[in-house]
């Protein structure tokens, strides 16, 4: 019981409570990790068997990170445990369960990307005009309706629902509704809704299915329950109906997610679902300085739905608050680079020991710019997945046709890439085969002189060239079988061939999925490592599990939606203007501008030891420079935490009063903002990065870079002259960035570079 003695007493007692239902309120900070982590320990040290232990996640890192905390204390009983996001877990009994369903084992998981084509495609085909009937807006209602439950069929029934779609002139969303189900359907395949929803009905109209896993799973834990829907709640309730040994675990305070369907309700209301429920609070703090803390129990005071708590820390007082006040967002920008360079010179920190959150992508331009000025590394999280690269799907489709070739969007995808003149003429009238006589597309193309006209000879060899495919990869090892499909197809030869930057680039990212490929083939931790499998882990990869490279030093920036979860000794908020946080659409009812409130008390939180806080008096939008009033958070905050830095000069006609002593400042009255106002603001000076195009210096030559070194500087025949910051990789693939005065941060890969060293 040695792993008990680091717990504080609340902790402890969560961590023995092990028989029926239990929640834990986990404040920011207070440990749930570790109290989530024993507790499934303790469950296995006190006799309860690892196979009957389901815990529920919503990040692949949160499972891993505490599949091995188990691991160090129970040994290998943790590699049995039912672990992982809701759609790994659900994804795995739906492999198992499909036929139930009319669905084939190896079904395929569309992401975004997919379920957007099928949707243009069935807007196309009903003409309808794509500006009313919008792909994001279209996707998004059919997810609700999802997370919802509702069927199609119970979409369409429902009467206010259907006034609903009337009123907004979009009638035939019901419809779409149905036709995009079907087509999944018939390509075998589910998205990420799907997993939810068909694990639903499966537990629903399976009762020998229901029962399995009911006396399967005797003991549930889930975490960040704040988050859940009302499917992973269905999910959960069903499968834990029969023990009633659940114990969820999360903070009504840090429910951020309404807008993809998360009800707070879930958890406030969880003690209605378990009358005998037991109750332990995490309220001691780990992270941050008292300060910290303290500024953001006084935010959260505000929201009148919540489960109360009372939050400390026994750390440090540490630094005020500081609010930094900046006359434009471009000045915002500047000021936050320049106190991330003090800090760092003053106290010896790291890059890595900054983030900056924002309320909104689009305010990373101005940080972007202002830390590019003062060679500041910086890294944006959120952005473009490595999976979400063109090149990169193109290959995973191919997988994905190899292993359900009723698959329609890959086929679609690859039935053409590389060219083998099979053209779109070709491809729709397939597709119109297979519509005509209910077949799959596939099933047209292997039998194309009888269902297809003018076929060419190149389609029937597409055919056997995936079957080819098929028989390999039940030879052959995950990796011998990527490198072959990536061979054979042509995709790797047709990218090799492309010698421009963007060209190499993308050859490398193949090569570095093959090598995620082999990675995985040689994990000793799993037992499948087929080829099929590898894909499922790619296809329910939650956003924070992408990137490979967390601890470069690099400031960080990012949403605060993104830095759920993660932590950093010192924080920038940035943006805190009325409108835009709060954004201007929650301002509409209370319960969304709690959601903005809990969003602000979640960027507070992840300061450790130092939160400074900056608003611009006037900001560019839509081309046009307008005045900014402060945000209502800010006065919301006791002003006893709070330092003030208005060292800045506010724009003559962006200017406010902070005067009043009754207040740490006062606001202009909250009409006089209702409609953006022009500023006063110099011409925008644009240059052209065409009119600056570099001249190689006289004699220019690529040098030797394999002793390259941080720091050298480096002329590049195109981008000019430039400054190593860092290197990675190994050789011969090292990658180096590097800062060039006239364009910016470039990666490069140093063998393709051709980079002349220059010296004194």
């Amino acid at each position: 019981m040695d792993y008990l003695q680091g717990l504080n007493p609340e902790q402890k007692a969560a961590v023995l409570q092990i028989k029926g239902p239990v929640m834990i309120i986990a404040g920011a900070g207070s440990g749930k990790t570790r109290v989530i982590t024993y507790r499934v320990a303790h469950l296995i040290r006190s006799g309860v068997d690892s196979f009957n232990i389901l815990v529920l996640t919503f990040t692949n890192k949160a499972a891993k990170e505490m599949r091995e905390r188990i691991n160090h204390i129970v040994g290998p009983e943790a590699k049995n445990i039912w672990m992982g996001t809701f759609h790994s877990v659900f994804a795995k009994i739906l492999r198992v369960e499909a036929d139930k369903l009319g669905y084939p084992s190896n079904f395929t998981i569309y992401d975004t990307d997919d379920s957007k084509s099928v949707l243009r495609a069935i807007l196309k085909e009903m003409q309808l005009d794509d500006k009313l009937y919008a792909v994001n807006f279209v996707l998004n209602r059919i997810s609700a309706a999802k997370s919802a439950l509702l069927t199609p069929a119970a979409y369409q029934g429902n009467p206010q629902i259907q006034a609903e779609d009337d009123s907004q002139r979009r009638p035939l969303l019901g419809k779409i509704y149905e036709t995009y189900a079907q087509r999944c359907y018939r390509a075998g395949a589910m998205d990420f809704d799907d997993l939810l929803l068909k694990t639903n009905e499966l537990l629903r109209d399976h009762a020998d299915v229901r029962n399995k896993y009911q006396h399967k799973f005797k003991y549930i834990m889930v975490d960040e329950y704040q988050d859940t829907n009302h499917s992973q709640y269905s999910i959960v309730k069903r499968l834990a109906s029969v023990n009633e040994n659940l114990c969820v675990v999360g903070d009504d305070a840090q429910s951020i997610y309404a807008f993809r369907g998360a009800n707070i309700q879930n958890i406030l209301n969880f003690e209605k679902d378990y009358p005998d429920l037991k109750v332990f609070k995490l309220e001691q703090n780990y992270r941050s300085t008292q300060n910290i803390v303290n500024v953001a129990n006084s935010i959260i005071a505000n929201n009148k739905d919540q489960l109360k708590k009372n939050v400390f820390s026994e750390k440090d007082t540490g630094d005020k608050i500081k609010i930094m006040r900046a006359f434009s967002d471009n000045e915002e920008g500047k000021m936050v680079a320049d106190a991330i360079m003090h800090q760092r010179s003053t106290n010896g920190l790291k890059w890595k020991d900054f983030a900056i959150l924002y309320r909104t992508n689009a305010q990373s331009r101005s940080m972007e710019e202002a830390l590019r000025k003062l060679n500041i590394p910086y890294k944006i999280y959120g952005g473009m997945s490595f999976y979400q690269r063109k090149e990169i799907k193109d290959m995973i489709a191919y997988f994905r046709l190899t292993f359900n070739p009723n698959d329609e969007e890959a086929l679609k995808r690859v039935i053409n890439y590389p060219k083998r003149g099979i053209g779109d003429t070709t491809v729709d009238r397939v597709i119109v085969a297979a519509d005509q006589h209910q077949i799959t597309p596939f099933e047209a193309i292997l039998d194309a002189p009888r269902y297809v006209e003018k076929a060419p000879a190149s389609l029937m060899a597409f055919a056997t060239m995936i079957q080819s495919f098929q028989v390999i990869t039940k030879t052959l090892s995950a990796y011998d079988a990527a490198l072959h499909i990536a061979q054979h197809s042509g995709l790797l030869k047709d990218l090799y061939a492309d010698k421009s930057v963007e060209g190499l680039n993308r050859y490398e990212n193949i090569q570095e999925l093959l090598n995620g490929i082999k990675e995985f083939s040689e994990r000793e931790d799993i037992e499948e490592k087929g080829l099929d499998i590898f894909m499922q882990d790619v296809a329910l990869l939650t956003n924070d599990d992408n990137d490979k490279n967390k601890d470069a030093d690099t400031v960080s920036l990012m949403t605060i939606h993104s830095s759920k979860g993660l932590e950093f000794p010192q924080v920038h908020i940035v943006g805190l203007e009325e409108n835009l946080f709060p954004s201007q659409m929650s301002l509409n009812s209370r319960s969304d501008l709690e959601e903005e409130r809990r969003l602000f008390y979640v960027a507070i939180t992840r300061a450790e030891y130092k939160l400074t806080i900056s608003y611009a008096t006037s900001r560019f939008k839509f081309g046009t420079l307008i005045n900014c009033e402060p945000s209502r958070f800010i006065d919301e905050i006791n002003a006893k935490y709070l330092e003030l830095d208005f060292s800045a000069k506010p724009a003559p006609a962006a200017s406010s009063s902070f005067g009043d002593e009754r207040s740490a400042w006062s606001r202009k009255p909250a009409d006089s903002f209702s409609k953006p106002k022009p500023a006063t603001a110099p011409p925008v000076k644009t240059t052209s990065m065409l009119a600056k195009a570099h001249v190689p210096s006289a004699g220019f030559k690529p040098s030797d870079t394999s002793n390259l070194q941080v720091g050298m500087q480096v002329e590049h025949e195109r981008f000019g002259f430039g400054k190593v910051i860092s290197l990675e990789g190994n050789k011969p693939d090292i990658k180096a960035t590097i800062f060039f005065k006239e364009i910016g941060q470039k990666q490069l890969l140093l063998k393709f570079a051709k980079l002349s060293i220059v010296t004194e």
